[in-house]
Parts: structure tokens; C-alpha cells; sequence
């Protein structure tokens, strides 16, 4: 059964040549209005897919989406997760597995109040709308959507547009075992056990069957994983953090999670290690 997401996403598919246009926001009276510094508008919804990947306009009404279990969101959320897995090479059985881990089935409290499906918080340079919600501590602000699709295409952008993140890339797209050890090596998650959670529900629910029909169709339209070169660089006497990362053209935030480092003092003789796109 194709629920009323998939002519949303036909809809989507027959405006990505042209793009979107941009989604309307509105904030709640006395509410904070954060201004944009990421790369999360709707007007072809990146800079860095050409429009290839558009969402369609927002119609400013917000959708419900009744969920009466874990497979009634799996069926409801499946094409979803296909169609952005074919735009951003996430694979469709972790985003499945994230959906449900963190938004209870499509049940949890917050999803049910922003259609926010993997907690995304507000973060600086948010421009949508938004809601207040007690998680780490009382009354955090998280991004509301008008629907599902956009906290889905929000999630593709929070993981290929964060440079923490970018070695998930180099695994082969149907490698859910390696993706989910990968997510919490980067820090998406605190939880220890976050990995074998997320594995225990993609074999639960055979989730890894998304992924391989994406896979056979060999389209072109899946993102190819990024190539990455690895080195060090030993530390000499002049040498800054940020001089390195303008050298190597990679950020202080990537040298020092790949570091290990918990400031940006570094010593004469040190080795760092360098990782940059090809």
C-alpha cells in the first residue's frame, strides 16, 4: 500500500527540474527568530545538488500522519527513505531505522507536534518554524515541518553537509553495518549501544531490502561516495591549527575531531593526522 506520501513524492519528482520554489516559514509570536548560516533553504533545497533533488513547495498546512505501529511506518516512510537514499547515498534501512528509533514509530511526542522524525534541534541558523520540547534539558528548541518529507530531506542534509560525517560516505551504500558504527564514531549519538540498536532493527524488519532495490536499479542519480586522501603533518615551529586547515583545506572542527583534540593548542613535533576530498 502507497499511503498519501508517495503522490507527494511524484509531485516532488516532477519538480526537480525545475526546483522548488522557497518554503514559506513563520514563527510563533515572542518566539526567537534564528537567522540562516547552514545550507537548509528550500530553493532546490542545497547548493550543492543543482536542483537535481527539489522538494515541492510547502503548502504551510501542517499534515498528520496517524502511525498504528513500527511495519505501518516502515510502509508509510519506506519510499521516502528510498528517494533520498537515490539523492544523497544515505541508505534507506538506516534512515528507516533512525525514524523509528528516534521518533517512537512516528509516535514519540514531538514527532506527533513538528513531524520531526530524527530530533533535529533547532541549531544556529534555522529559519523554519519551530517548537519547544524537554529533552537533554527543559524546553529545547527543535524544527517543526509542515511534513514528514521535509525532516527527511533535513535529515539527508544534516549528515552529507556536516564534515564529521563525511567518511560514512566511503562505505559502499548498502553497508548499514558499517553506517551504523560509523554515525556513532561521529558522534550522533551518546548512546554506546546506538549501533547494535539501529542493526537490531534493520534485520528485525528486513529494512536492508530498501537499500538493495535501490542499489539494482543502478541509477545515476545516486550520489557517488567522495574519495578521500589520508596523511599527516608533523607540527612545526610557526604552526597554528587554522593555518593548517587553510593549508590543507580542511576545517579546525575535522583536524580536531580527526586529533582527538579537545582545544586548538597544538606542540612542536606533533603529528596530526589530515583527511581531504580528492
Amino acid at each position: 500500500m502507497i499511503r498519501r506520501i508517495g503522490y507527494v513524492l511524484i509531485a516532488a519528482l516532477l519538480l526537480s527540474s525545475c526546483g522548488a520554489k522557497k518554503r514559506r516559514t513563520t514563527h510563533r509570536k515572542g518566539a526567537p527568530v534564528v537567522r540562516n548560516s547552514e545550507n537548509t533553504d528550500r530553493k532546490g533545497d542545497t547548493k550543492t545538488d543543482s536542483g537535481l533533488y527539489s522538494m515541492p513547495e510547502d503548502t504551510g498546512r501542517f499534515e498528520r500522519f496517524p502511525i498504528s505501529d513500527t511495519r505501518d511506518y516502515i510502509e508509510t516512510f519506506a519510499e521516502i527513505a528510498q528517494y533520498e537514499m537515490r539523492a544523497y547515498g544515505i541508505p534507506a534501512s538506516i534512515t528507516l531505522a533512525q525514524g523509528i528509533l528516534e521518533s517512537g514509530s512516528g509516535r514519540g511526542e514531538l514527532t506527533l507536534k513538528t513531524n520531526n522524525h530524527f530530533g533535529i534541534k533547532c541549531h544556529t541558523g534555522w529559519q523554519g518554524e519551530f517548537d519547544f520540547h524537554d529533552d537533554d534539558a527543559k524546553g529545547e528548541c527543535f524544527r517543526k515541518y509542515n511534513h514528514p518529507m521535509y525532516s527527511f530531506r533535513d535529515h539527508s542534509l544534516f549528515l552529507s553537509t556536516r564534515s564529521r560525517y563525511a567518511f560514512l560516505f566511503n562505505y559502499k551504500r548498502d553497508d548499514y553495518k558499517k553506517w551504523a558504527h560509523g554515525l556513532r564514531q561521529a558522534g550522533y549519538a551518546t548512546d554506546r549501544k546506538y549501533p547494535q540498536k539501529l542493526i537490531a532493527l534493520i534485520e528485525r524488519y528486513d529494512l536492508h531490502k530498501y537499500d538493495e532495490a535501490v542499489v539494482e536499479t543502478g541509477l545515476s542519480t545516486v550520489r557517488e561516495p567522495k574519495q578521500y586522501e589520508v596523511f599527516t603533518h608533523e607540527v612545526r615551529k610557526g604552526d597554528t591549527l587554522y593555518g593548517i586547515s587553510k593549508r590543507y583545506d580542511i576545517s579546525v572542527g575535522e583536524l580536531r575531531r580527526l586529533n582527538n583534540l579537545n582545544d586548538n593548542i597544538i606542540s612542536i613535533g606533533q603529528v596530526l593526522n589530515i583527511r581531504r576530498a580528492q
